[in-house]
């Protein structure tokens, strides 16, 4: 086995790996992400786990992103519950590959505590990683105001187009700062493969793309 050989074994095991630390159905989580993957290696993955509370039922959602030579391969799976008592689950699962020749940015925002006090070793408390592929956008608006706290006059409002198509936020006090430094690492590994690779011509319409459980593309803002 050659040198690369063993570094994409590697990569494939720790992959799997992380879907077991996850624990969220992770022999189907894993069957569903190999095969999306079509048999391609691994150079960097990322896992991340969300629980949301609704009522009495507890939803998880994972998103699996994996990183190969040519493609960025995204896997949600979402599982619902269909009876009180919780006996009758169904999982709710999308993929979606990209080929990383489309990939038009990758966007790394940080939070940082206490940076008056900020030393080299200091790690980012929070970190949201957001990829745009599609040239979708999302228009973010709320009241314009002005510095004067007495002031009632209606200002308009104000607004930012940011262009994505999946958000994710890690944080230290949600997941761990291991999971905050993994998708640091992702990113970098996402930019150097996505940078290598020609600009494509410019795309034409966007056509939408089928949503199961409308999870294929979303913004991870809040816990």
């Amino acid at each position: 086995m050659d040198y690369m050989s063993h570094l994409s074994t590697a990569e494939r095991r720790s992959l799997d790996d992380a879907l077991n630390r996850a624990g969220f159905y992770p022999l189907l989580v894993s069957d569903v992400v190999h095969d999306a993957l079509d048999q391609r290696e691994p150079l960097s993955h990322l896992v991340h786990l969300e629980t949301h509370f609704d009522r009495n039922e507890v939803h998880r959602h994972i998103t699996v992103l994996v990183l190969t030579e040519d493609m960025l391969v995204i896997t949600h799976v979402d599982d619902q519950q269909l009876d009180d008592e919780g006996e009758q689950m169904v999982a709710q699962i999308s993929t979606e590959s990209v080929p990383v020749s489309q990939i038009r940015s990758v966007v790394l925002s940080y939070v940082y505590a206490q940076p008056q006090n900020y030393t080299s070793a200091d790690q980012a408390r929070e970190l949201t990683l957001a990829i745009a592929w599609s040239g979708g956008q999302r228009l973010d608006m709320g009241p314009a105001g002005c510095g004067d706290p007495q002031c009632d006059a209606d200002h308009g409002y104000t607004g930012n187009i940011v262009q994505e198509d999946i958000v994710l936020r890690v944080s230290a006090e949600a997941d761990g700062l291991q999971a905050v430094q993994n998708a640091k690492d992702f990113a970098r590994a996402l930019r150097k493969v996505s940078t290598s690779h020609p600009e494509p011509a410019a795309p034409g319409p966007v056509q939408p793309r089928p949503r199961i459980g409308n999870r294929l593309v979303r913004g991870h803002h809040g816990r």
